[in-house]
């Protein structure tokens, strides 16, 4: 059993099988962002009918974004749009205060978009990869 519980505006207290987790959500109706666990989420939601209500502009399907988590420069993309990922796939490899970053995979899944390029500066929390 699921109980969701409203604690602030867009903050939400979700128990699934005795565990509690908190959950973020900001944005418009018709374009909602999900923080979770450290991941984004943008995608497809549904009413309380159960019945699917897609993001106006989306193919409706759930997305997940591949942020960076500090200032860095991308020194290598290692995937492109269409190809499919394992997770803990590396997609993409930073560097940051001199140490290399290797950005994973979240979840199985396919590449939707990416965002960066070899070469480029990115701020924290900077969209590097969208992933289906």
């Amino acid at each position: 059993m699921v109980a969701v519980t409203q604690i602030a505006d867009g903050v939400f207290r979700v128990e699934v099988e005795g565990r509690f987790e908190t959950v973020y959500i900001a944005g418009p109706p018709d374009d909602r962002w999900v923080f979770w666990d450290g991941r984004v989420y943008r995608g497809e939601f549904t009413d309380r009918s159960g019945r699917a209500r897609p993001r106006r502009g989306d193919r409706g399907s759930l997305r997940q974004s591949l942020t960076a988590p500090m200032p860095a420069k991308v020194l290598k993309v290692m995937v492109a749009a269409g190809k499919a990922v394992k997770k803990g796939d590396t997609i993409v490899l930073l560097e940051a205060m001199k140490m290399e970053l290797p950005m994973r995979s979240p979840a199985d899944g396919t590449v939707a978009a990416v965002l960066c390029r070899e070469g480029d500066l990115v701020q924290a929390d900077a969209v590097l990869v969208e992933l289906e």
